[in-house]
């Protein structure tokens, strides 16, 4: 079974199903709502233990309420989390997400408050066949993909504004949401940010655009690989999806070309189920529609 290290953000999602998106300070009611576990880095791990690897998951919490939900929820997911570090006093994050009938989403987070800022516990992981962070908090990525080096093994970022540019530089792998890369050089369009990014980063790079795809770069060309269409009923943690199944795709020997093909598959069919992460198919499922897909 091959194993990916998960650093980063782990929240709940207060999600609520609406005809639009609130526009003026007035009373909307829901459609349906659910309380659903969250965060980028949590969304990507129980993504890797649904398609079948291992998820070890180092996230910050408090020792609060929210806490106790967010690791209750990740462990019935099958996610290992060992590594989550629980400070006294602190308050862990959350967010109310409000989507639409498109399925479009809008979010407000609070990010948590007296969370740890040590990163020595990252290097008390086993190792395993990739490391994925996010840039939700610098120093955590920053020092987990310094023991993906060290390992020898595939180093993602899943990179989303704003971002410090140290955790990038060491990644063997930068995977940029489209307003990521775009804040990140700041062009206005994919193809040229795709090339600043490459010029500027020692690693290997792409932006994923939604409904558009992926893009990278291959001999100096730009290559897209779109999604197969689905119903789209819910994008909520799409894009944490999209990188938790890279990352595992990686860690078990793909090359990137074959690693973006199952993880624009995987998010995909996440966006047919509303609820976030709770879309997340199986390894079973993912497999019949490449397959169906030749």
């Amino acid at each position: 079974m091959a194993g990916v290290l998960v650093i980063g953000v782990a929240v709940v999602d207060f999600v609520f199903a609406v005809d639009t998106l609130p526009s003026q300070p007035s009373k909307y009611r829901a459609q349906t709502a659910e309380i659903v576990g969250g965060g980028c880095a949590a969304n990507a791990a129980v993504a890797i233990a649904r398609l079948g690897g291992q998820a070890v998951l180092g996230a910050r919490l408090g020792d609060d309420a929210i806490g106790d939900m967010i690791v209750e929820d990740l462990g019935r997911e099958g996610v290992d989390c060992a590594l989550v570090q629980r400070t006294p006093g602190a308050r862990s994050s959350f967010s109310s997400v409000y989507v639409d009938n498109a399925g479009e989403r809008q979010i407000m987070n609070f990010r948590g408050q007296g969370l740890t800022s040590e990163t020595g516990w990252i290097t008390q992981a086993p190792r395993m066949g990739a490391v994925l962070a996010d840039t939700r908090w610098s120093d955590g990525a920053k020092r987990a993909l310094e023991l993906a080096a060290e390992w020898g093994v595939p180093g993602v970022v899943d990179a989303e504004a704003p971002m410090n540019p140290a955790a990038l530089v060491g990644a063997s792998h930068v995977a940029f949401s489209r307003d990521g890369l775009l804040d990140f050089t700041g062009e206005t369009r994919i193809e040229a940010g795709l090339i600043a990014a490459d010029t500027y980063l020692p690693g290997w790079v792409c932006v994923t655009d939604g409904a558009a795809g992926t893009f990278h770069l291959k001999d100096g060309r730009i290559v897209q690989t779109p999604p197969p269409a689905v119903s789209v009923r819910d994008t909520l943690a799409a894009g944490d999806v999209w990188h938790g199944a890279f990352a595992l795709a990686l860690a078990e020997g793909r090359d990137e070309e074959t690693a973006i093909r199952f993880a624009n598959i995987t998010a995909a069919l996440k966006c047919t189920t509303l609820g976030g992460r709770a879309g997340c198919p199986s390894r079973a499922t993912v497999d019949n529609l490449i397959k169906e897909d030749g």
